[in-house]
């Protein structure tokens, strides 16, 4: 288990990080900025919801267990902060090709308010979005880590990645 109160701004790459490459840390409670937090623990329809939250989702379950407030700080900070508890999944969410499903979850929230027909073109065509059942004009937000894994493993059913 990891338990840190984590450099605001490292604190997103060094959880990514630790959870692709340090398969020992089981657990995590770490003490982030309020913003980096709701984006780690994000679901669907949170506005906070991006690459990050798929991104941990594929290989974790992530939420917000506390709230701490600045004044407890001295000096006080500028910024709130927030207890995320991070628990790994013994696999990840879905089984398809790692690569690949980064690959389209990045292009897909590259343009957040692109539909997806635009911000996967040239990865996905039209028959693999009618395969995962995935509505072309949908936006990137409205697809949860199994929709997001649902479209890789159509998309490499449909052929070599053209990334």
């Amino acid at each position: 288990m990891l338990v840190a109160n984590l450099p605001y701004n490292v604190a997103t790459p060094l959880v990514l990080t630790l959870l692709e490459r340090a398969p020992m840390i089981g657990r995590m409670l770490v003490m982030v900025q309020r913003e980096a937090g709701e984006r780690l623990a994000a679901t669907v329809g949170h506005a906070a919801y991006g690459a990050v939250s798929v991104k941990v989702a594929y290989r974790a379950a992530a939420s917000v267990v506390g709230r701490v407030p600045a004044t407890v700080f001295v000096p006080q900070p500028n910024v709130e902060s927030v207890l995320v508890a991070v628990h790994r999944r013994p696999e990840p969410a879905v089984a398809v090709d790692e690569e690949r499903f980064f690959t389209l979850v990045e292009a897909g929230f590259a343009h957040r308010r692109k539909m997806l027909r635009g911000s996967l073109a040239g990865l996905v065509d039209e028959a693999v979005f009618a395969a995962a059942g995935v509505r072309p004009e949908a936006r990137a937000e409205e697809l949860d880590v199994a929709t997001w894994g649902r479209l890789t493993a159509c998309a490499a059913a449909s052929g070599p990645s053209r990334s």
